[in-house]
């Protein structure tokens, strides 16, 4: 014989559960995608607060201290859902699925100015400066050689071959100790050295054979060309060290989905729903510090884009003993996005560090698994499993992929989040619930702008009935964050993160009409 529990009952202690699921999860993902609302009885309506707050702290690679790069975030999700009649349904949910919100804090290699970079950047442009003199130097004692040079002529060759050995000179003590005061003095000195050459070949041209003549001018207008590329990898150089700051980042999503429903079967117990979901994606990405490298100092600023998909969804339910069950799934939603970009770095091999463009990034498809069952008529059981494939996203800016020939963002990994809770009721009015919950994370190394490798999570939650239709709920969790190591596109590791923890709260405003 079946035991028959009270399902409102029941459902006054399963809506405590879902304010305490929301999670600092893998990848991007923020809100859970939770669709619960819709799949309650009756016309229902919620809103809900959340404000999350996570200590997310580690070292750089040298073992400074980062400071806690997690800002805290809060967001808001929307629902209404009513039942046209028996077997139609509809409705509304509005969440902010996607986000990521990070700061570097103190005096590390993710903040202030990039000076290793900067020495770095001078060093190889002394190594390609000490290349090319080299082969000018072999050039013209080549033709030394060939010429044959007497008087005048022979003077001229000597003197260019002693400006150039002491170039050289120049250069490679730039080479083993990198600083912008040596590049311009060195600049300084070439160009003085070039303004007298010409000179002196005005005045005394004449004397000279044409064949020496010819060789010189040329010589001359080859190392005004490069004199003047050395200026301006000087000035892309200057630009780069004087670029201060932290790194940070800020990734925003809006989600409006539209969802209809239709209910089968004898006792309509099966339900298939779906709808189309907008969504409204736009981010700021800073990089700062000598942790970047050459993409130190960039900068992208991605304008709000509005693109769509669709959502799809079965369910299962049995009133009897209060058993719900939920497959959802969300597809993705390919973005067509236009952003500004800026790569200093670019400036010093002589390339547009500044576009302007358009590209694409695919947020994720996902599934969410919904389960509860009555244990007794006081206490309810709950499931949910997530799961979202991160190894398939990434960011993809076009400057910065023509300079790195990498992406901006990646994951190695997907993602499975696992909650298990319970509900009690305490009285007619007042329910409680706690949870206990896993998360995956999306890979380790993982982004050094987000550097957290999943969590373990305990909640705790509680609902009070303030009318017959009319409730408010409050809940909480703690996280544990998974240690992570936090690297470039490139998988290099810049970064350990260890021992972090974070938290969730919040409010939820409730009506329900059966």
């Amino acid at each position: 014989m079946l035991h028959k529990f009270p399902i409102s009952k029941l459902t006054l202690a399963l809506l405590t559960l879902p304010l305490a699921s929301l999670t600092h999860a893998a990848g991007l993902d923020r809100s859970g995608q939770d669709v619960t609302a819709f799949l309650q009885d009756g016309t229902y309506a919620e809103a809900v607060y959340t404000y999350v707050d996570a200590d997310v702290s580690g070292v750089d690679n040298s073992g400074n201290k980062t400071g806690d790069i997690a800002e805290g975030y809060d967001f808001f999700r929307y629902g209404v859902k009513t039942d046209v009649n028996d077997r139609f349904s509809v409705g509304v949910l509005y969440d902010e699925p996607w986000g990521a919100s990070a700061k570097y804090r103190g005096d590390n290699n993710f903040t202030g100015v990039a000076n290793m970079t900067g020495a770095g950047a001078i060093q190889q442009i002394a190594q390609q400066a000490i290349a090319n003199t080299e082969n000018k130097i072999e050039t013209v004692q080549g033709l030394q050689s060939s010429q044959n040079p007497q008087g005048l002529d022979a003077v001229v060759y000597d003197t260019a071959l002693a400006g150039l050995n002491s170039t050289l000179d120049s250069y490679k003590e730039l080479a083993a100790a990198p600083s912008l005061e040596k590049y311009n003095g060195i600049i300084n000195q070439t160009n003085e050295t070039l303004t007298n050459t010409e000179a002196t070949l005005g005045s005394l041209g004449q004397l000279l054979s044409p064949e020496v003549l010819a060789t010189a001018q040329q010589l001359l207008q080859s190392n005004k060309s490069d004199a003047a590329t050395s200026e301006n990898a000087r000035d892309a150089v200057a630009n780069l060290l004087s670029i201060d700051g932290a790194t940070n980042v800020e990734v925003r999503s809006n989600n409006l989905s539209v969802i209809g429903g239709a209910k089968f079967g004898d006792n309509n117990e099966f339900q298939v729903y779906g709808g189309p979901v907008a969504q409204r994606l736009k981010a700021d990405v800073r990089l700062k510090g000598d942790a970047y490298k050459q993409a130190a100092g960039y900068t992208a600023h991605i304008s709000p884009d509005i693109d769509y998909g669709y959502l799809i969804g079965f369910s299962y339910s049995k009133p009897e003993i209060a058993l719900k069950a939920a497959l959802t799934y969300r597809s993705e939603i390919e973005h067509s996005l236009t952003v500004a970009e800026s790569f200093p770095a670019l400036a010093i091999v002589g390339q547009n560090p500044e576009a302007f463009s358009n590209f694409k990034v695919k947020t994720p498809d996902s599934f969410n698994f919904d389960f509860q069952t009555g244990i007794n008529p006081t206490t309810l059981a709950t499931a949910k499993i997530r799961y979202v494939p991160w190894s398939d996203f990434s960011i993809v800016p076009p400057l910065y992929n023509k300079a790195s020939n990498l992406p901006l963002v990646n994951y190695s990994d997907d993602q499975w989040q696992v909650e298990l809770g319970l509900g009690k009721r305490l009285a007619d009015n007042l329910a409680v619930s706690g949870s206990v919950g896993w998360d995956s994370g999306a890979g380790d190394p993982t982004s050094s702008l987000g550097p957290i490798e999943g969590y373990y999570s305990v909640g705790l939650g509680a609902k009070y009935d303030l009318t017959k239709n009319w409730a408010v709920s409050a809940g909480g969790k703690y996280l544990w964050f998974g240690d992570a190591k936090g690297s470039l596109p490139s998988r290099e590791v810049v970064s350990n993160f260890k021992d972090n923890d974070g938290y969730i709260v919040g409010v939820k405003l409730s009506y329900q009409d059966k």
